[in-house]
């Protein structure tokens, strides 16, 4: 009999208790200050994204993207900006606990006001974004919630028009959007000056349509654009081999 009272205080300790941290392969990230939680969208973009000697991460949150990158490019210093105060705090606090402490630095610091600073204009190689999406929709409760989900503080145009000034001429702004925002990124991106390079459309289940793109941007046009296809599942809770590769040295 205690035995089935332990057990039914178990499910339910653990169905309202939130994960306060997800663990990877070499750093674990903590997230319960952060109102927006590690997700599929951020490992996707930071097992995505091309990288460089100095990568910029736009929108940081828990500093997951930040963290991927810097492991991915080991000679990379990595930069990462929110505008969240408590997203910021946890961000600083992850990095600090991870290998990566002395190359990936954490700023309370909105992107546009990033591009103040003439020495950083021109200085990435690579500029990352999971960003705000939701445009003109409901927004959810909480002040922090609404800042991380929706454009209201990042629109799309200010957001490339910050990315033209931080990135070197030759480098590369990846993205990922829900389906129905790409030519809404697009048409900024083309009034930004920048070009497609790379495009992939990622899918849940053989049998649905696209739910994300990964989109890369430059501002040089390339002779001939990257178009692929990704699936996450090939069934209900078994990773695709292509996300299964696409995340090999990140997930236990």
């Amino acid at each position: 009999m205690i035995c089935f009272y332990s057990l039914i205080f178990f499910v339910i300790f653990a169905n309202i208790m939130p994960n306060t941290f997800f663990r990877f392969r070499n750093f674990i990230v903590h997230q319960d200050k952060c109102v927006m939680k590690v997700g599929t969208d951020s490992v996707l973009i930071g097992a995505w994204a091309h990288g460089g000697k100095r990568i910029l991460d736009v929108g940081t949150g828990t500093g997951v993207v930040a963290m991927m990158m810097a492991q991915r490019f080991v000679d990379a210093s990595v930069d990462a900006v929110d505008i969240d105060a408590d997203a910021c705090s946890q961000a600083m606090e992850n990095v600090a606990e991870s290998p990566f402490a002395d190359r990936v630095r954490v700023w309370h610091m909105a992107v546009q006001h990033l591009v103040e600073k003439p020495e950083l204009q021109g200085a990435y190689q690579a500029i990352v974004s999971n960003p705000p999406f939701f445009e003109n929709a409901l927004k959810a409760p909480g002040l922090a919630r609404n800042m991380a989900r929706h454009t209201d503080a990042l629109p799309f145009a200010e957001l490339f028009a910050s990315v033209h000034r931080l990135l070197a001429k030759e480098g590369e702004f990846s993205v990922i959007i829900p389906f129905n925002y790409r030519s809404r990124l697009e048409a900024e991106a083309s009034l930004c000056g920048f070009f497609l390079s790379r495009v992939c459309a990622v899918r849940t289940t053989p049998a649905k349509p696209p739910k994300r793109y990964m989109l890369a941007f430059r501002q040089i046009p390339i002779d001939t654009m990257e178009n692929t296809e990704g699936l996450l599942e090939t069934a209900p809770g078994m990773r695709s081999p292509w996300y299964q590769t696409l995340t090999a040295d990140f997930y236990l």
